[in-house]
Formats: structure tokens, C-alpha cells, sequence
């Protein structure tokens, strides 16, 4: 299975003011994205996983999700992870209107203020749907889309031994933005077992910058 296919590479020419599929290089840090969330049945429990191993990550969130559990976007802050946009109703973008598209961000920009005082928030668009109206309109409101480098593919619902022998043998690389979920366990026990393993080999994990105020 190929975890960095090459529509990544092709996206990559584009300015990462606009679209980022990478993070920095800098002293071998890695960047773990969750989307989908929060989820009360499985987000509790990587979170403390990543609590317990002194790792920061990116959570790119569900907007009617946020109103419905707002106690663990309210950790995920206070834990110090990066609260991101991934639109208010997870509905397929390609079905909407430029208009519509812009309010599922702006919707969910308002839900997520009230727990990190930020405005904006770095935007993934569900199913990481991308087309040119839509960059053009992110290039002229200068919002910025989070891609990502490696995608962990667990949303293809993996066996847990074959998914961690997957990930163990072609791990994340410097700077690769990693693609996850939190809407199941599956990346939590793939990484209650690789968390360990990586961070021994010197594997850094941070949250993705922020966009200031």
C-alpha cells in the first residue's frame, strides 16, 4: 500500500501559504492530524496516549461535533494540542456550493473561537476534497488548507497486527504531515504499540503551528 501517493508530490508545488502538505523539517519532528472528531468513545482515550507520552498533535474537527462534545475540545486546548477546522457537517464538498463551502469553515471557525480565542483555524476539507474555486477563494481570504504527506490509510479499517507491521516498516519521515482518525481505536492501538518504538528511535511529534490571531 502506498502511504505517500503521487497527487502529494504533485500538490507540493503549490505555495504552503495556500496548501500544506508538509511541516518543518526541523530536528526530526513528525506531525500526527486527527480528523473526524471529537468522538466521546475513542478521542478520551488517545488522548490520554498522547498524554502519556508527551506528544502534541492537530485534531481537525468536526464542527456539530464540537457542539456536541465540547469538555474534549476544551482538553485538547488545555493539553496544548492544535484545534483545526474540517468543516461544520462532514458533507461531501464536491455536492456544495462555493457559498456553502465557505460557511461550513466559517460556522466551525465561530464553534472552535470559543475554546482557543482564535478567529481562524487551519482548514481540511472532508474527504480532503480540492478543486479550483475553492483554492482560489482560500488564495483571496488567505486561509490556509492542511494536506498531508502520509496517509496512515486506517479508514480502510486494517487488521491492528497487519496495520502496525505497515506503519513499522515505512514509518513517517521527517516533516511528513501524518493523515489519521480519531472516530475509531484504530489509530490509538496502532500507536499504544509504535509511540514507544518511534520516540526510541528519536522520532519527535508536534502539533502543526497555528495562524496567530
Amino acid at each position: 500500500m502506498n502511504m505517500r501517493p503521487h497527487k502529494q508530490r504533485l500538490l507540493r508545488w503549490l505555495p504552503d501559504s495556500l496548501l500544506q502538505t508538509r511541516g518543518p523539517s526541523l530536528d526530526g519532528v513528525r506531525y500526527l492530524t486527527f480528523d473526524d472528531g471529537p468522538d466521546p468513545q475513542h478521542t478520551p482515550r488517545l488522548l490520554d496516549l498522547l498524554a502519556e507520552h508527551g506528544v502534541h498533535a492537530s485534531f481537525f474537527l468536526v464542527g456539530h461535533r464540537v457542539e456536541h462534545h465540547p469538555e474534549l475540545v476544551a482538553r485538547m486546548v488545555r493539553d496544548g494540542h492544535l484545534v483545526a477546522n474540517h468543516s461544520y457537517s462532514h458533507r461531501a464538498f464536491q455536492a456544495m456550493t462555493l457559498r456553502q463551502q465557505m460557511d461550513e469553515f466559517a460556522r466551525t471557525d465561530a464553534l472552535l473561537q470559543a475554546f482557543d480565542g482564535q478567529a481562524r483555524h487551519r482548514l481540511r476539507t472532508p474527504q480532503g476534497h480540492l478543486d479550483a474555486r475553492l483554492l482560489l477563494q482560500c488564495a483571496r481570504q488567505s486561509r490556509n488548507i492542511v494536506y498531508w504527506s502520509y496517509d496512515s490509510l486506517d479508514y480502510q479499517k486494517p487488521e491492528h497486527h497487519d496495520f502496525v507491521a505497515r506503519l513499522r516498516a515505512d514509518p513517517p519521515r521527517s516533516g511528513d504531515i501524518v493523515l489519521m482518525h480519531d472516530d475509531s481505536d484504530r489509530a490509538t492501538d496502532a500507536l499504544a504499540v509504535l509511540l514507544p518504538e518511534w520516540q526510541r528511535a528519536g522520532h519527535q511529534f508536534r502539533a502543526l503551528p497555528g495562524i496567530g490571531p
